[in-house]
Formats: C-alpha cells, structure tokens, sequence
C-alpha cells in the first residue's frame, strides 16, 4: 500500500474569508493586549499562561464575532494585523460543516499538548485541507518556524493536504527539498517526507506569506501519526540520557546542576577529562561547548550528543583527549524554550543569544550562570580556556559550517581557520567554503562575538551551524538528507578533530595516515595526513538517500 500520498494534489490555497469552516465553539477567551512597556509586565503574562504544564491545555476553542479558532487564547492586535495565538491546540476535533451527529472515523483530531509541541490553531477547509498555524514563541510574536504535533482517529487511506500558513520567515529549506518528520505509534522511527510530496510557495490568499503544504496519506487507522519541522530532541530525553551515563560511574565524567531556569529546570554542565588531568599542576587546556541556546534547533542536541558519546567511549583517541584536555559542556542553554515548544525564545520571549553581554540573574538565569562559570575559570591562571562553540542549526542553509570573528592581526585570523579547515578534513558533511568570519553588528550579543572579545587571543570562539534538512559532499549530485544518527556523526567528528589541532596523533598506537577527502577541496593544497585510528565517521559516499523504512513513497 502506498502509505504517502502521492503528488497529485493540487497546490491550493483557499481565503480565510471564503470556504473556510471553523469548528463548533466552546466558549469566547478574547485577550486585548496593549503595548507592553515594561520587563514586569512580560514576566507576568509568563508567568501566567506558561509557568505550569497547564499551558498546554487551555480550552479547545476561542470564538468572537469573527468567528471562532483552534487554539486557547488570542492576542487581538488592535492595529489591525494577524491575531498571535497563545496556547496550543488540545484534542481539537475538526468535523465537516454543518455536521453535529457523533465522532466519526476521519473527523480528525489535533493536539499539540505534549513537550515541546506547538501548533496553535487549526481552519477547516475542505474534506481533504485544512491550514494550519504555528504557535508563536511565548511572549513574542515575532518567530514562528517550529512545529510538532499529532493527528488522530483517522481513516485508512483517507488523505489529506496540510498548509502551515504563517513562517515568520521567507526563506526556507522547503526550496531545495527539505520536508517535514513523520512518525507513528506503530512505527516510532522518524522518517522524512518524500520531497516530491511538499511545495512551499508565496499564497496570495496568506498576505502573501509563504506556505509550505504537504500531502499525505493515513494508512492505519488506530496509529496516532505525530508531525514535527524536525526531528524533536526535549527537555525530558536529555534529562533521561544525562541520567544514563551518571549510572555508568564514569570516573571521568561529572554531572553537575549549573542553575535552574525559570521554571526551575535543571541547567545541566558535564565535565569530561581524566581526574589526573584536573589534579595537575600544569595548565590545562580547556574546551567549552554549549548547545541549543535557540530551542527549536534541535539538530544542535543530536551533534551535542554525538560529542559527548564520543568523548566518553572507550575509544583510544577519545583517552588521549581525556588526558590532554578538559571538556566543559553545557547541552541545554534553554531548556524552559525547548519544553515550551518554542523555536527561537525562552519562557519571557527573550533571544537568549543577544544577552550574553549582560544578561539577568532572572529573566536569563541560565546564560547568567554559564557567562559567570566561564568569567570565573578565564580569571583562573592554571586554565586555558581554549575554545568556546556554541552548536545551532540552519534554516536556510546545507552541510555543517562555522562563524568565527575577525581580527585586526593577519597571524591570528589564520589561526582561527586551522580547526575549521581540519574539520572540513574528517567530517564529510562540513564545508569550509560555507565557513565565514564577521563582525555583523547585529551579532553582538553572540556567545561567540562577546566571549570572542572577553578572552584572550589564544582563545578562540565558533558558532558551529549544522543544516536542518541536508549536506552536499564533492561525489553527489543532491543533498544527502541528514538523519538523527549523521548529525551525531558530526558531532563524534567535531571531537576528534581536536586530536588533530592539538596534534597528539603520534599518541595513537596506529600512526598509518589514510586521506580523509575534504567536501570542498580547500585544503587540498598541502594536505594534513589524518590518521586512520582517529577513525573519522564517513558516509558510503555514493549520494544514496537513508529509506525509508517505515512510510512508503
């Protein structure tokens, strides 16, 4: 059986004002918001609608005059824009016009009231579309990218056309053949969306926005089928993984609670090096990683992860880095942002990435801790402190690449390059070419800008950027669709390439070089003899795409 369907929808676009049928409401919840002028103000409206797992189940249904919307709570925007929703969706029934008889199989039921879900509003359209709406992140309006949410008492073989109507942005992966993630209760592997099954277009009926609709087909109908902008990585499946390795007992991992957010959860900093690396009276070396300051990347959790599970194995290159360096990592900046579902923000509506050069003990308490811990150990002579990378992920761009800042010194601008370029060396995926170094104003407030001017110039800063949809390697003619396993692959290579920048190959017991191709060729001129027991993670490298095992094409 054809489980998706296939392409021969068309791509239509119906008016809000026209065919549109908004389903039978519970009761009116109308919120006039003025201008919010003052920082107590946006805590409290945090703190009311977000600071309890209730958030994510207010009432069903909002209706006024104008009709009546899938979601809790409105913003009216009196100056005559869009309303904002606040809340998700929670086992919202969407049952044909005019129909009042009893629940039946089709009548599809929506509920984003789970971690780090968001969809906001749903329209009916017709029997087969139906518009959706990203929730915006809490306490701003302005961004809308991500969604997660799950579908219900469907028919077999019922299909159906989804249109996510209001991105907050315009450019988009969608255009080069990124799809949405889809998994089932039956089959609980997520798989990507066939391309060929998903348009992004400007709609005219949209205020002109750009939409991105997908079709497909239910095939089973007691499965519940859940939908996600990528693949999730919550709060909860770090905590578990976390969780995992301290009942290993790793005498060279620490697990230590950093701060707490504020809704009181856990900001998590691993210590990874050898205890007699630490005990030392030599300076040591150490390395700074933190990841998903920006909650809806969660690609940025997969490479994190594929760092850490490195660096704590058994393998003989992932030993000598224990024993030359101390690794501090920080997997979660954001965690009240992740579990809210949010793409951009924390829980009060802040970028917690334009904070870094003064942040707040409580509206920004994680970043708060993290920028004093780093403060405290530059300050501490016996340290090092090397290397800062703050992991993210890239809407609009493919393969893994770096930001790093500029100087005004020619030797340390070619100092910067060198861990970009080896790199681009062990990781198939990565691309030096994409690499670039700025001084962009609106960066300012980076990790990597403000830490990049606080540390010495033996230090150096990166944001590390992994796409979320694909990579473009020299020996394939299309992107290779990234999967939750090559994401973590990056990160294995990310560690390792440390080996290479501190050049303790020679500690390895195999020293035989093997050439590891670059994806771009720019360090083919003189190039680095990569040794094989770095044992860098390389894809087959014939350009195939992973298949998809769980829904046909």
């Amino acid at each position: 059986m054809n489980h998706v369907a296939e392409a021969e929808y068309p791509r239509t676009c119906t008016s809000v004002g026209q065919s549109q049928h908004r389903v039978k409401p519970h009761c009116t919840v109308m919120l006039r918001v003025e201008a919010i002028g003052i920082t107590g103000m946006l805590v409290l409206l945090a703190e009311a609608f977000y600071s309890t797992p209730s958030l994510f189940r207010a009432s069903e249904m909002s209706c006024g005059s104008d009709g009546c919307w899938a979601g809790s709570i409105r913003k009216r925007n009196e100056a005559g824009g869009e309303d904002a929703l606040v809340g998700n969706v929670n086992k919202l029934t969407v049952s044909p016009p005019g129909y009042t008889g009893p629940l039946r199989k089709g009548h599809l039921i929506f509920d984003a009231c789970f971690e780090s879900g968001n969809l906001g509003r749903v329209d009916y359209i017709g029997d087969f579309e139906f518009d959706l709406f990203i929730r915006p992140d809490t306490c701003n309006p302005r961004f809308r990218v991500w969604f997660n949410f799950t579908v219900e008492n469907v028919r077999e073989t019922q299909r159906v056309i989804f249109n996510v109507v209001n991105f907050s942005k315009t450019k988009s992966l969608y255009r080069d053949g990124m799809s949405p993630v889809v998994k089932s209760t039956s089959r609980p592997k997520w798989q990507r969306l066939p391309p060929k099954n998903v348009y992004y277009y400007r709609c005219p009926d949209h205020r002109r926005n750009y939409v991105m609709s997908f079709a497909f087909c239910f095939d089973r109908e007691d499965d519940v089928y859940q939908f996600a902008y990528c693949y999730p990585y919550t709060y909860t499946r770090l905590q578990h993984y976390l969780a995992s390795l301290e009942r290993r007992n790793l005498p060279y991992l620490q697990r230590e609670q950093l701060g707490l957010s504020v809704q009181q959860r856990r900001l998590d900093l691993l210590t990874i090096t050898n205890s007699e690396n630490v005990r030392s009276e030599k300076e040591k070396k150490l390395v700074f990683l933190t990841a998903r300051v920006h909650p809806g990347e969660s690609p940025a959790s997969f490479v994190c992860q594929g760092v850490i599970d490195f660096l704590v194995s058994h393998h003989p290159v992932a030993q000598i880095l224990r024993d030359h360096v101390i690794f501090k990592i920080v997997p979660m900046l954001n965690p009240d942002g992740v579990y809210l579902g949010n793409y951009r923000c924390s829980l009060m509506g802040f970028d917690l990435n334009r904070h870094w050069q003064d942040p707040s003990p409580w509206a920004h308490p994680t970043l708060h801790a993290v920028k004093q811990l780093i403060v405290q150990m530059n300050q501490d002579p016996s340290v090092s402190l090397e290397f800062y990378i703050d992991i993210h992920s890239h809407s609009t761009m493919l393969n893994g690449f770096m930001y790093g800042n500029v100087f005004e010194e020619e030797e340390r601008v070619q100092r910067q390059a060198v861990f970009p370029r080896l790199l681009c060396q062990n990781a198939p995926d990565f691309s030096f070419s994409n690499t670039s170094f700025n001084r962009d104003k609106v960066k300012a407030g980076t990790g990597r800008r403000f830490l990049g001017g606080l540390l010495d110039d033996t230090s150096y800063c990166y944001t590390l950027e992994v796409s979320f949809y694909g990579y473009m390697t020299s020996v394939c003619t299309a992107a290779v669709p990234y999967s939750e396993e090559i994401y973590m692959k990056l990160g294995r290579n990310v560690a390792r390439t440390f080996l290479d920048y501190y050049k303790l190959n020679n500690l390895t017991k195999d020293n035989r070089p093997t050439n590891i191709h670059c994806t771009d060729g720019i360090s083919q001129t003189g190039k680095s003899k990569i040794l094989s027991s770095t044992g860098a993670i390389r894809d087959s490298g014939d350009g195939k795409k992973e298949k998809n095992q769980i829904f046909g094409h």
